[in-house]
């Protein structure tokens, strides 16, 4: 049973590695729901990573049982193996506990290393900036327009003050807004995942891809939200003029890393997906995407379990 089981496993981890991401990247029906989007990338990332896993681990414990749980468990009391064990087999153990270590590792670590930046930028930042017109804004004096958010336990919000000098006070209001949703829903720990997939397998085309669409998915949705707060007779045209004067003055001011800039993502494609906004997911396919995520996460997880039962 296990060997099947190790088959099936590894065809699902090839197929989320490559065609899956694939497609999906060059799919047209995120932009209209950015959201749904962004939990099929994350279902997308999950799977994959336990599938693979999955796979080297199943066949690396076959000698010892019929199931995972079975074999797992003989493994580890040092029970007699029910067949031969290869060497495919130490190779396999082996593969699965490296894997599963960088994975986790390079999470943890880039979860550290980004906090810490964070919390270094912010604490610099703090130093220099001045409390700006909105409550939980801060000012930075800098001639080019430019407006960013540092997530974390004690966010900030910064201003330049050539972006306050550059734009409206509907166009800064729209600028506002939009970081202000990066922060309420917390999407810098959508990106979190990819940014360790890509520095755990970096010849994987896949997570690169991976990870700038998750990119310009949540500017997008930092873009839905913040309008939901704006007023005015075309609130679209005003963010997307803001957005077009943040990124279009040359020689513009650095964001520090791991902030999130109102000029992040794709420019273009958000400033045409505001100006010709797109007809929204329909019902019945919003809940065919969601639905689709969650077997994707419940299949390699049946696959590790449902034997034993």
């Amino acid at each position: 049973m296990l060997p099947v089981t190790a088959a099936v496993l590894a065809v699902l981890a090839a197929l989320l590695a490559w065609p899956v991401p694939a497609l999906l990247g060059r799919a047209r029906w995120p932009g209209r729901d950015p959201l749904v989007a962004l939990v099929c990338w994350q279902a997308i990332g999950l799977a994959g990573g336990l599938s693979i896993i999955g796979a080297l681990l199943v066949h690396g414990l076959a000698p010892w049982g019929h199931s995972l749980p079975e074999a797992w468990w003989s493994w580890i009391r040092g029970e007699p193996v029910g067949g031969p064990v290869r060497g495919d087999h130490w190779v396999t153990l082996t593969l699965a506990a490296v894997l599963a270590l960088e994975l986790v590792g390079v999470l943890a670590l880039s979860w550290i290393r980004t906090a810490r930046t964070r919390r270094r930028h912010r604490q610099l930042l703090e130093l220099v900036v001045a409390p700006g017109a909105a409550p939980d804004t801060r000012l930075l004096e800098h001639p080019v327009p430019v407006a960013f958010c540092i997530p974390g336990a004690r966010p900030l919000l910064v201003l330049s003050s050539g972006m306050v000098a550059e734009l409206d006070e509907a166009e800064l209001a729209a600028v506002v807004a939009h970081e202000r949703a990066h922060l309420r829903e917390r999407h810098h720990l959508y990106l979190l995942p990819f940014v360790a997939w890509e520095a755990a397998l970096p010849v994987l085309p896949a997570a690169g891809r991976a990870h700038g669409a998750v990119r310009e998915l949540v500017e997008m949705r930092a873009d839905d939200v913040g309008l939901r707060e704006l007023e005015g007779a075309d609130p679209r045209r005003t963010l997307a003029q803001a957005i077009v004067a943040a990124a279009g003055r040359p020689g513009g001011a650095e964001v520090p890393g791991g902030a999130l800039a109102v000029t992040g993502g794709a420019v273009r494609a958000r400033v045409l997906r505001l100006l010709e906004p797109p007809s929204p997911l329909p019902a019945p396919a919003r809940a065919a995407a969601l639905l689709s995520a969650g077997l994707l996460l419940l299949l390699p997880t049946a696959l590790l379990v449902l034997p034993a039962l």
